[in-house]
């Protein structure tokens, strides 16, 4: 699989980070970390995104002002594209067509190539623009999944949230994994 990770500067930009943690090492990445991102990553978690990044061989780091690269063009033949966490910027962006950036050109060519597009927005509560948005960007194809908590794995730990929050992810891409407890019925209830 060749994928297009995309982080953006909303809050809880480590998850970009953890997942990419996860995903196997056949996978073919292509990361684009926004500036935003970066200074987030520097004051919500002291992160130095490059020596995280240089443990794994399989990804390949592009500048989201390179707007040339070859993930801009639908000749790169990815499979699909994550943008995790996506800011509310981001997604504006992307519901209007406005590509002015690696990641939103990156995600106007996966779009037009109809490939398997994932925004993760990280924000709460969301206001009527943002959910306009969305609504747009689900009717064209593109699946919204925000990091929103599955109780039934019995989490924890704030690591045990972060798994299932990836696993669901990896789950729409069809990524195999182990990372929570599915949800099972079997269980005894006194209700």
């Amino acid at each position: 699989m060749k994928l297009i990770l995309s982080i953006t500067g909303a809050s809880g930009v480590s998850l970009g980070l953890k997942f990419l943690e996860f995903l196997p090492d056949d996978i073919d990445v292509h990361l684009v970390i926004s500036n935003s991102a970066k200074k987030t990553l520097q004051y919500e978690n002291n992160i130095d995104y490059l020596a995280f990044i240089e443990q794994k061989a399989n990804i390949t780091l592009y500048e989201d002002t390179h707007i040339w690269s070859t993930i801009a063009s639908g000749s790169s033949q990815v499979d699909a594209m994550i943008i995790l966490p996506c800011s509310m910027n981001t997604l504006a962006k992307c519901s209007v067509g406005i590509s002015d950036t690696l990641i939103t050109r990156a995600f106007s060519v996966m779009l037009k190539e109809k490939k398997d597009i994932i925004l993760a927005p990280r924000e709460m509560p969301y206001n009527t623009i943002q959910l306009e948005n969305m609504t747009k960007l689900s009717s064209l194809g593109v699946v919204i999944a925000p990091p929103v908590l599955g109780y039934y794995s019995q989490q924890t730990t704030l690591d045990d949230m972060e798994k299932f929050l990836i696993g669901k992810w990896f789950d729409l891409l069809k990524i195999k994994h182990n990372l929570y407890k599915r949800w099972s019925n079997d269980v005894k209830s006194d209700i």
